[in-house]
């Protein structure tokens, strides 16, 4: 059996790797998913003959255009826009949209993958998806980030819908980008429908959708730590980020007893050995939501702190780690200076945080490890379900929304829980995310015959 799991990997990695070539965060999102999920499928021959991992690993559908858009010197710009529709089996298409120089297809692909099964775990109806643009928002006038946005959805809007395809915001992609793009697919398609997430809450967002993905992360690490008997009380935090995920990942760590020590952004990090409490995170909120600015501003305005250039914050000695950037921010040394100093648990607010040398490091030291698309769906969990108030036309009150969203992330823990245990007793939150949100999949792709 483990010869045939062995080849059964190597022969699907190597086809992937040629239809695909040179989309490195594909393969190694594939890679990751695929030695989790050979033996089951080598123990369940309808799942082979019937491709199901080949046919997933497949988008259903790619877009790719141009967007052409004025700048404010009057300059013409073009940019590349993308939409892949990765899988539908469960339903809409589903998933944010990134704006960042860095976008490609290859980084979407592997968004997208990983979105089909985190969908998948959150129990709600929700297929995957993931789009974006090589456009930066960084440094652009309001106006331009607008011009931009309402020529990139007026090629979009021919692809998405309230029950084709529900975008919503990713690294990039604010409340500012998206009221623009909304606005401008209401005025091409004359409708009013659910159609993006992340909406402000005058016109049909919900409660809790900004803080979801970091609140989300915290309440997964709190049920991994429970498994041990520990909470959040009295340990040391490092956070990576600055963003919304890492701004509430900070604040729910702070609320449930934790002192956060560590924030950062592309340029370094910020140390803070007091803690960033509620003040000095509002701080954090205004510098990055309204004035847009560098976090070493942090340390300019707090002597408590300090900034280091070009780092990130993983030598610092901490209980949790809660790595909320962005893809491969924390390097095998990185995860083994992480053990070697103390920590004792890792959740992933961000997609694909760590590398395939740091999450071995982890399970090599047997500390709790929670892969992003289990620990960070807390996120699209909540767009789902305002995709929900909005087909309803019902709007829930903030506590109702937390406390679904707390449920749903108990509910994933459970499911990681229920397929990664080992027969040591341990729980492989890699493998049980992997394999719980395969199987649903799986299942209605059986059901839906070869499409």
């Amino acid at each position: 059996m483990e010869e045939q799991v062995r080849q059964y990997v190597e022969t699907f990695m190597a086809n992937v790797k040629a239809k695909n070539p040179a989309e490195n965060e594909f393969h190694q999102a594939v890679e990751e998913v695929v030695e989790s999920l050979a033996p089951y499928i080598v123990e369940n021959p309808q799942l082979m003959k019937m491709k199901v991992l080949e046919r997933i690993a497949e988008p259903e559908r790619v877009i790719m255009f141009r967007v052409p858009w004025v700048n404010d010197k009057g300059e013409v710009e073009i940019n590349k826009g993308f939409r892949v529709q990765m899988n539908s089996a469960i339903g809409p298409y589903k998933g944010g949209l990134r704006f960042h120089a860095s976008v490609n297809l290859g980084i979407l692909k592997f968004l997208a993958f990983e979105q089909v099964f985190k969908n998948s775990l959150t129990t709600l109806p929700m297929g995957g998806g993931k789009g974006g643009s090589d456009f930066n928002p960084k440094g652009k006038s309001d106006n331009e980030v607008m011009k931009f946005c309402q020529s990139f959805m007026t090629e979009l809007q021919r692809h998405v819908g309230q029950d084709t395809d529900v975008p919503a915001g990713d690294i990039g992609v604010g409340a500012r980008e998206i009221g623009f793009l909304y606005g401008q697919y209401k005025r091409l398609r004359n409708e009013f429908t659910g159609t993006l997430t992340g909406k402000g809450l005058d016109w049909g967002g919900s409660f809790i959708r900004p803080e979801a993905t970091g609140y989300g992360t915290c309440y997964f690490a709190e049920a991994m730590l429970a498994t041990r008997g520990q909470t959040f009380e009295g340990k040391t935090v490092a956070v990576s980020g600055s963003g919304n995920v890492a701004q509430y990942a900070v604040e729910k760590a702070t609320q449930l007893g934790a002192k956060c020590v560590t924030i950062s952004d592309s340029n370094g990090y910020i140390y803070d050995p007091d803690g960033i409490d509620a003040e000095k995170l509002q701080f954090v909120k205004d510098l990055k939501n309204v004035f847009r600015g560098r976090i070493k501003e942090y340390a300019d305005r707090y002597p408590s702190a300090q900034y280091f250039e070009g780092e990130r914050p993983w030598s610092v000695k901490c209980d949790i780690a809660l790595p909320c950037a962005t893809q491969n921010e924390v390097s095998g040394d990185e995860a083994a200076t992480l053990v070697a100093n103390g920590c004792i648990c890792v959740a992933e607010g961000a997609n694909m945080p760590s590398t395939p040398e740091a999450i071995d490091k982890y399970h090599e030291a047997g500390i709790l490890f929670g892969p992003g698309k289990a620990a960070n769906a807390g996120g699209v969990a909540v767009s789902g379900l305002e995709m929900t108030q909005n087909s309803i036309r019902l709007k829930w009150t903030p506590k109702e929304v937390d406390t679904k969203l707390r449920s749903i992330m108990s509910d994933i823990h459970d499911t990681c829980v229920k397929y990664g245990t080992e027969s040591d007793g341990t729980v492989n939150y890699v493998k049980g995310a992997n394999l719980g949100g395969f199987i649903k999949v799986a299942n209605a792709m059986l059901a839906q015959g070869i499409v």
